[in-house]
């Protein structure tokens, strides 16, 4: 525990990945899809596009400021929040400044740059919020408890949402509340630190299927298995954080402060689109807790889940990979 001379805020700064880009040599931009970073992981994947030749990486960020950062009554001033880009390897430092989304807001938003000749693997990313405190400039009043991984050559970020994946037959399990599903594949649960998937080994061949590593259709389908799994976990915790929010006096939802809060953040600009965050929080709280609207949100929470899941890769892969198979058999 380090000890400060001066006053600063007990709670991390939540620092958040927004968006990605690579700049090509022909001086055009990739968007790349929201499977390229993984909010559990923490982790951005600039090789998911597979471009050899990019020059450079544009991450869209966005951090929050703990509560009381920027209070009337705050003992500090000419706050600033910094965002550092690190590479132990290569010894690169990056420090850029964020701009506050609007005057009373805690949302401070920018970007940085990641050039491609500065980094050869892993560099992170962290934020911190300086101020002048007792007429000493540049103090640290808050910083980010967790680094982000930015990985320049990496093609999944950690392999996306990492699965606490368990198997065990259900039908004899010693958690009885497994027996009622003894004929599914697997079960989500959602009701621990962090959500497992518990596959069923009594659905003969499925769990072999699961552990398939060969390069064939098998590990195609393999592979669309677990985006379904992963599609079924991030709908999970979606619906197990909105059903269990703290609110303000005001009944103001309140983002989780575990890393519930930051898939929320992950998933509400699908679930509700062309709103702030916080906005779209106080509008799925509503339709959650009121009379009407939360059956028609479904769809919006399964696309979101969908997206984050990586699906669509997935699928294509498959589908590419069966036409392959099926020109070899017709040859």
């Amino acid at each position: 525990m380090k000890f400060y001379p001066y006053k600063r805020l007990n709670r991390p700064i939540a620092l958040r990945v927004t968006s990605a880009s690579l700049k090509l040599p022909d001086n055009t931009r990739d968007l790349l899809d929201t499977s390229a970073w993984s909010v559990p992981q923490r982790t951005v994947a600039l090789g998911v596009a597979q471009h050899d030749d990019w020059t450079s990486a544009r991450i869209g960020l966005s951090a929050t400021l703990p509560p009381g950062a920027i209070a009337d009554d705050a003992p500090w001033t000419g706050l600033k929040v910094l965002v550092t880009l690190t590479d132990g390897e290569t010894n690169v430092r990056t420090s850029v400044e964020l701009r506050q989304d609007a005057p009373e807001s805690k949302e401070w938003s920018g970007f940085v740059e990641v050039h491609r000749d500065d980094h050869v693997g892993r560099a992170f990313l962290s934020a911190h919020a300086v101020a002048t405190v007792d007429d000493v400039a540049g103090r640290s009043v808050a910083e980010t408890d967790e680094d982000w991984t930015v990985d320049v050559t990496a093609d999944e970020p950690l392999a996306g949402l990492r699965l606490d994946v368990k198997q065990v037959g259900f039908a004899k399990s010693s958690r009885e509340w497994l027996h009622a599903y003894a004929d599914a594949p697997w079960i989500v649960d959602a009701s621990g630190r962090v959500p497992a998937v518990l596959v069923n080994t009594d659905v003969e061949g499925f769990a072999d299927l699961l552990d398939a590593e060969s390069g064939g259709m098998e590990n195609k389908v393999h592979e669309l298995l677990v985006t379904q799994m992963s599609t079924d976990v991030w709908t999970a915790v979606f619906h197990s954080a909105v059903g269990d929010l703290e609110t303000e006096p005001d009944g103001t939802p309140v983002f989780p402060t575990d890393w519930r809060g930051e898939v929320l953040r992950e998933m509400l600009p699908d679930v509700a689109p062309g709103v702030h965050v916080e906005e779209a929080l106080r509008r799925v709280h509503r339709r959650r807790t009121g009379d009407a609207g939360w059956v028609e949100l479904q769809t919006r929470i399964h696309y979101a889940a969908v997206r984050r899941a990586g699906v669509s890769r997935a699928l294509s892969q498959a589908l590419r990979a069966l036409q392959q198979s099926n020109r070899g058999d017709h040859a």
